[in-house]
């Protein structure tokens, strides 16, 4: 049986606890949304703009679907152009020995042993990842999703190129092996 005491202590503890963490919304700027695009870009191409924090697929002559995304700190960030070689869902993770090597206290877990990240919503590469690579050879540069969305339009990642899981999902769906990304 509810008694009224009961009652309001537990109203007031979902109050508290309402308040307490505020839902994650992402800037307006930063959700998906038809753009005009330099016609010199190939339907299908990706282009990311780092400084800008977009990320376009270029959908047509002069037209992009624009994201926002989470970009690398300053010096960590790739640059170049790459392809899409490999597109994984629910992606397993393990940080680069140079992210070991950089923050240690971070990823204590992952020193002197071959533990990978299970897949999974607590993964940080999130829902989807696409992996760049360079003449054949992987660049351990990623555009993934992430289990950080407040880091959309900011520069803090160790050079991936984060998208919200829903963001990564639909892109992942819209792009092949193959795809060119050219990040500038």
């Amino acid at each position: 049986m509810i008694t009224r005491r009961k009652f309001v202590a537990t109203a007031s503890a979902g109050a508290v606890l309402a308040t307490a963490a505020p839902a994650f919304a992402l800037e307006p700027k930063f959700t998906p949304q038809p753009v005009r695009m330099r016609s010199d870009m190939q339907p299908g191409q990706i282009l990311i703009m780092p400084r800008a924090h977009f990320l376009y697929f270029i959908t047509a002559p002069g037209e992009a679907l624009r994201y926002g995304v989470g970009v690398g700190k300053a010096g960590l960030e790739f640059t170049g152009e790459a392809v899409i070689q490999v597109k994984k869902e629910w992606p397993t993770w393990r940080p680069t020995n140079e992210m070991i090597e950089r923050e240690p206290q971070t990823y204590a877990k992952f020193k002197d042993n071959d533990y990978v990240e299970p897949g999974g919503p607590g993964n940080p590469l999130g829902a989807r990842a696409l992996y760049l690579f360079q003449n054949g050879r992987d660049t351990f540069f990623r555009i993934h999703g992430t289990t950080q969305p407040q880091t959309i339009g900011r520069s803090v990642s160790n050079g991936c190129i984060r998208m919200i899981n829903e963001h990564v999902i639909d892109l992942y769906q819209r792009v092949p092996v193959g795809t060119k990304v050219t990040v500038i």
